[in-house]
Order: structure tokens, then C-alpha cells, then sequence
């Protein structure tokens, strides 16, 4: 089990709640980074540590870089959402934000559409493979 499961797993419930709270306020139709920077506020005022661009080293074959990853939130550095306003959530999105987590080491992610009616419609949550076990 991944070290930082457990914890990831009692904050996704307040992180969620911060995303309501947002999407209740903000509504549908508004671009990705309004939502984001809305929740980040959120996030703050409940006192939680978040985070939204951070350096990470990359490995290829014994060669190692740092490059600015262009996440969208780190939640306590262990819950990583991807924060969306699009019509439908496509593989690709869930692709994207299970890569940002092997790269960063996170066990779990949320996938959050902005763009849906009730927002709740508009959640994934993905674990990092083994993280859980």
C-alpha cells in the first residue's frame, strides 16, 4: 500500500465538498482556470495545503531532468485533481491525470468537470496502480 493512501483517502471527501462549494457558486460554463483558481481559494479557506505548479524530476534511461509540471492542484501532496470545463470527459483526460500521478508518486486523483449540471455527474476518482493494496 502506498504510504500516502490513507491520508489521500479521508481528504477526498472535504475535497469534494470544495469543488461543490465552487461549482454552486461559479456554476457551469466558465473556463478551466477560473474553476481552478476558485478552488484553490476553497481548498485554502478550509485549511488545506494546496499546491498548483511544482518542479519535478523526470528519469529516461539514467538520465534525469527537472521540468515545471503544469498540474492543476496537489491536495496535502497526496491527492492530485485535474480540474475540467469540458462537454464530456474523454480517456485521454484520465490518461493524462494517471501519468501526472505515477510522475509525482501520488496514490490517488480526482477528475473534476466543472462543465456538468450537478457536479458530482462530473467526478472520477482514480488510484494509483497498487497504491491500494
Amino acid at each position: 500500500m502506498h504510504p500516502g493512501f490513507a491520508k489521500a483517502s479521508t481528504l477526498t471527501e472535504a475535497i469534494i465538498g470544495a469543488a461543490i462549494e465552487v461549482h454552486r457558486d461559479k456554476g457551469p460554463g466558465l473556463i478551466e482556470s477560473i474553476y481552478e483558481w476558485c478552488f484553490l481559494k476553497e481548498l485554502s479557506l478550509r485549511g488545506l495545503v494546496a499546491e498548483n505548479q511544482r518542479m519535478v524530476r523526470i528519469s529516461c534511461k539514467g538520465f534525469m531532468k527537472e521540468e515545471a509540471l503544469r498540474l492543476d492542484v496537489l491536495v496535502e501532496g497526496c491527492v492530485l485533481v485535474e480540474a475540467k470545463a469540458v462537454e464530456r470527459i474523454l480517456p485521454i483526460h484520465k490518461a493524462q491525470l494517471l501519468s501526472y500521478m505515477k510522475l509525482l508518486n501520488v496514490p490517488l486523483g480526482l477528475l473534476i468537470n466543472f462543465n456538468v449540471p450537478k457536479l458530482t455527474d462530473g467526478i472520477s476518482r482514480l488510484i494509483l496502480p497498487g497504491a491500494d493494496g
